[in-house]
């Protein structure tokens, strides 16, 4: 039965029959030619599957759309490994004419859709119809038809005859790391982590807000993060009423026993929680996909040294046992920090300046507020401080006193921050 190549992939066709027509007519001795068949290709800044890298970065969706059933069979090699293949054969010019080159991945389009959005963004995934995706603008005609290819490729010479350094033998499934860290340094999409320090009323969160808007970031407020943190164990416990099975059982219980011992520790600490729960939160807040993709401003938090050591602290071992161990972790770890500086008479002013109708409500009564300003300049007065522990490791926090700011949103204070940053 007669075979019709895809409309898309005409002009790949014709170009093999004219490489192919040319060997048999031309010098042997004196032009050789070659037909190297690869599979999609993937890596660096992505080509088909920029769309499904795209969407996962950015977050915005709940789940990245699989075509079809998303079971047909898609053949692939990593850019570098097809480069070093057509390399390869230029170099050896081996008897076979005919290369197919693809890794050794059988991998179905669920398969790597799956992977891309486990790895780069919520883990979520659905099946939509042939019809839904031609609608989405970013799948092109050329995108749909190459995604629907179902096909089980070998490649047998470059197993058996090609020689060079494979970069993702075994496919994009088991080498996602590395693709998706490729991705993001093609792409220039490497996260912008920021911290923000300095007393009540210094202005942090009017800046932290104005820095996630400018450079298009996650604000992480010590209040927020917490909140987030109990209604996710809350929704977690509750499924213990569901009947999903004991899996979901066995994770509800040990939400709800989390939450029990948070409700103990806040009896127990002034209506507080333990340090030790706070940094869970924030380190599962800084390491969700959201702050590793895009990042973040850290809200006045950390506030002492201890918290800063158990938040920002390395504790994994180095794969490569040669490696010195670093003393903080490089995922999360703020690459600048901001300290807002004022003397006590100038904040004082600033809150007694503030509206009534401002105030009331709020920590930033009178009585509340001088109490936090104390408790401030007492955590801030040796020589084991937050920012100490920054200036140990090398990340200066960058100091700007906020008197000189005679803007009414202190946009003079911004604009510094914009410039040791960056646009």
């Amino acid at each position: 039965r007669a075979h019709f190549p895809l409309s898309v992939l005409c002009l790949s066709v014709d170009c093999e029959e004219a490489v192919v027509s040319t060997q048999s007519t031309g010098d042997k001795t004196r032009f050789l030619t070659y037909v190297v068949s690869a599979g999609l290709p993937y890596g660096g800044k992505e080509d088909i599957f920029h769309y499904f890298f795209k969407v996962a970065w950015h977050g915005d969706t709940e789940a990245l759309n699989i075509i079809g059933t998303g079971e047909n069979i898609i053949p692939t090699v990593h850019v570098q490994d097809l480069s070093n293949i057509v390399t390869s054969v230029a170099d050896s010019k081996p008897k076979t004419r005919y290369i197919v080159a693809v890794d050794d991945s059988m991998n179905s389009m669920t398969d790597i859709i799956t992977c891309i959005s486990k790895n780069l963004g919520t883990g979520n995934v659905m099946n939509i119809t042939r019809e839904e995706a031609l609608l989405i603008p970013e799948i092109t005609q050329r995108i749909f038809d190459i995604l629907s290819v179902n096909l089980r490729m070998e490649g047998t010479w470059v197993k058996d005859g090609g020689k060079f350094e494979w970069v993702a033998e075994s496919g994009i499934i088991e080498n996602i790391q590395v693709v998706v860290d490729e991705y993001k340094v093609s792409r220039g999409l490497l996260p912008i982590r920021l911290c923000v320090m300095g007393p009540p009323a210094a202005g942090k969160s009017l800046i932290a807000s104005q820095l996630c808007q400018h450079y298009k970031l996650h604000h992480l407020k010590i209040a927020d993060v917490i909140q987030q943190a109990i209604e996710k164990l809350e929704k977690q416990a509750a499924r213990a009423e569901s009947e999903d099975g004991e899996e979901d059982d066995e994770s509800a219980q040990q939400a709800q026993e989390t939450l029990d011992l948070l409700n103990e520790s806040k009896q127990e600490n002034n209506d507080r929680y333990e340090d030790q729960y706070i940094i869970q939160f924030f380190t599962e807040k800084l390491m969700a996909m959201p702050c590793q993709n895009q990042g973040f401003v850290l809200d006045g938090f950390p506030k002492t040294y201890s918290q800063a050591k158990e938040l920002f602290g390395n504790k994994e071992e180095p794969e490569d046992e040669d490696a010195p161990r670093l003393e903080f972790n490089p995922k999360i770890m703020p690459e600048v920090v901001i300290s807002l500086d004022a003397e006590d008479d100038f904040l004082k002013k600033r809150i007694m300046n503030l509206p009534e109708s401002v105030v009331a409500g709020t920590h930033n009564t009178e009585d509340l507020f001088l109490k936090r300003l104390a408790e401030f300049r007492a955590i801030n007065t040796d020589d084991q401080t937050v920012l100490n522990y920054f200036d140990e490791l090398e990340v200066h926090p960058e100091h700007l006193d906020i008197a000189s700011d005679t803007s009414s949103n202190m946009s003079q204070v911004m604009e510094k921050i914009v410039k040791t940053i960056g646009k």
